[in-house]
């Protein structure tokens, strides 16, 4: 624990890479603060969160995000459709070990800069300069973008589960597309009810998310082998580990790379620390274990998971096109019978709400973060944090909004509501690189490692990492088909509405945004010396504001009394 007396707080010392390191200023600390507070006001931002996560929340929210096996039956149609079941065995090792790449080089970040801003702090921060900004607006936007369209999706797969099981139960039922989104609609207004509450509660709640997917998980790994209604129960191993089928019209090779993205979809929720790390106490250390203890737990037990729908499938057609639209449920008929299978496809479901929930506390923080910093229209209403759950619930129903208006792209055709998982995949990974490449190939001598690093590892991981993520974005955005069988049915929209948001953001950036936006505001209380970053007028934006422009002109809001030395520091009084 810190004194009482004011003291100027020493970034080196605490091991993080700060906004401050582009000014050689400092920040202030006039109260009795823990190592964690220290950290992050050493980042250039005040404590408003409570810290009640801990490692295993943490843990928690990000294993949840993942699902694993939910996240998986969501996206089947996908490795199964393109490459069949040793497509979908290998696509898994393959992309999931190149995964780990990019999840140690963000759990570095993450342990320098433990900020629910993230990625986009550190875009700033490690920035060549002048390019501050405009690389933190880009993170921002694409994880943004990405976040997005998280609640959306998971949410989507799982109302289209629900009235599947629906139809299952009761064959004279058909479900609508209308139904698919009321149902949509509830889910959301639901998880939002439960993210707005306090932290701690969040925590616990996520926590009964994990012991869920887990347990389901095992239940899964050991009945559908065992319970099996086919002859024979399982596979051959040639079909497994040699049965690639090509179910697109590209050669086998890419059409195993484009089955990729059922992996890299359900691996990407391992960020969920980084923008948890505000409210995780010891975070620097905490979070990154965390961000790790994800990506290598969903490696090996999606692998399972994977490894299970392989050697039990029958009839891959079936499951992909099956009568229900959507193919868990036509696996779990396949391989278990009708009771027993609507039975498999219920606990999954119950275990896919969860990775909805954890979706939407991650994407909740993220918006809050931009929006602290201004990069978000309405920022001024997403950054608030309710006085009684002190959790950013403005921020919570914002994400949630946006869900409901792109759940409406379900009414254009399965395709258009399809690329939001594939735009998802993409806006992540691009926002998950970008500052490892500034790391890499920028930043030289200012990244100051925190106390969990990679050594002199770091930089052949984090060359592995931008390698994959530049290969497997294009693949992501190319669709099954081609030539003459192409139609605006089956085209992959990808490019065309991620390209088009970001297209929007950076045009915003050039025509107006450039003018105002110069990345993470600093609203320390107390600084020594006027700030600025890139050439930022820095304002502390708290009840009494004070504003340094450039000409060393000090504005006092209230009635604070400034005192300015012979060096020229500012010290609020």
């Amino acid at each position: 624990m810190s004194s009482g007396r004011r003291r100027t707080v020493d970034e080196s010392a605490l091991h993080v890479t700060s906004v401050f390191a582009k000014t050689g200023d400092h920040a202030v600390l006039d109260h009795v603060a823990d190592g964690d507070e220290e950290v992050l006001v050493a980042l250039g931002y005040k404590q408003e969160f409570k810290r009640d996560f801990s490692i295993w929340s943490s843990f928690s929210v990000s294993f949840s995000v993942l699902g694993l096996l939910p996240s998986i039956a969501s996206t089947l149609s996908y490795n199964l459709a393109y490459s069949g079941p040793a497509g979908s065995v290998w696509g898994w090792v393959v992309a999931g070990i190149l995964i780990q790449f990019v999840a140690l080089s963000m759990a570095e970040l993450c342990s320098s800069m433990p900020t629910a801003g993230g990625l986009y702090y550190a875009s700033a921060v490690l920035a060549p300069e002048g390019w501050g900004p405009l690389c933190a607006w880009i993170t921002g936007w694409s994880n943004f973008v990405g976040q997005a369209t998280g609640p959306c999706s998971v949410n989507y797969a799982l109302a289209s589960m629900i009235l599947t099981a629906a139809e299952i139960a009761n064959p004279a039922y058909t479900a609508q597309t209308f139904h698919i989104y009321l149902v949509l609609l509830a889910l959301l207004i639901l998880e939002g009810c439960l993210t707005m509450n306090s932290t701690k509660f969040v925590g616990r709640l996520n926590k009964v998310g994990t012991i869920a997917n887990l347990v389901v998980i095992f239940i899964f790994v050991i009945w559908f082998p065992v319970g099996s209604i086919n002859q024979p129960k399982m596979n051959s191993n040639s079909t497994v580990w040699t049965g690639v089928v090509n179910g697109t019209e590209w050669p086998s090779g890419f059409a195993f790379m484009m089955g990729f993205l059922s992996v890299i979809w359900t691996m990407s929720g391992y960020d969920a620390p980084f923008h948890l790390s505000e409210e995780c106490s010891n975070a620097n250390i905490a979070s990154p274990r965390a961000i790790v203890m994800t990506a290598q737990l969903g490696l090996y037990l999606g692998w399972a998971c994977i490894l299970v729908i392989a050697y039990t499938v029958k009839n891959i057609p079936d499951v992909v096109d099956g009568q229900y639209g959507q193919p868990m449920g036509s696996l779990c008929l396949q391989v278990l019978g009708q009771k027993a299978g609507l039975a498999m496809f219920s606990l999954n479901i119950i275990a896919q709400f969860f990775v909805g929930q954890g979706c939407t506390v991650a994407s909740s923080r993220v918006v809050y973060a931009y929006s602290r910093d201004g990069a978000l229209p309405g920022s001024r209403w997403w950054k608030k944090v309710n006085g009684v759950t002190r959790t950013p619930v403005n921020a919570v129903w914002f994400v949630l909004t946006l869900a409901a208006l792109l759940g409406l792209l379900m009414f254009a055709s399965p395709i258009a509501i399809g690329a939001v998982f594939s735009i998802g995949a993409i806006a992540q990974y691009v926002a998950f690189i970008f500052p490892v490449a500034l790391k890499l190939f920028v930043v030289g001598d200012r990244f100051r490692p925190g106390p969990w690093h990679l050594g002199r590892f770091s930089k052949p991981i984090g060359a592995i990492a931008c390698a994959w993520v530049t290969l497997i974005i294009p693949v992501l955005c190319f669709p099954a088909v081609k030539g003459s069988a192409l139609n605006d049915l089956n085209m992959n929209y990808t490019c065309l509405i991620y390209g088009g948001v970001m297209a929007l953001a950076l045009l915003w950036y050039a025509v107006d945004a450039r003018k105002w936006f110069k990345g993470p505001k600093i609203n320390v209380e107390h600084l020594i010396h006027p700030q600025v970053f890139d050439g930022q007028e820095v304002k502390v934006d708290q009840e009494d504001e004070v504003k340094v422009d450039q000409k060393d002109e000090v504005k006092v809001d209230q009635k604070d009394e400034v005192k300015v030395d012979q060096k020229d520091e500012v010290i609020l009084q």
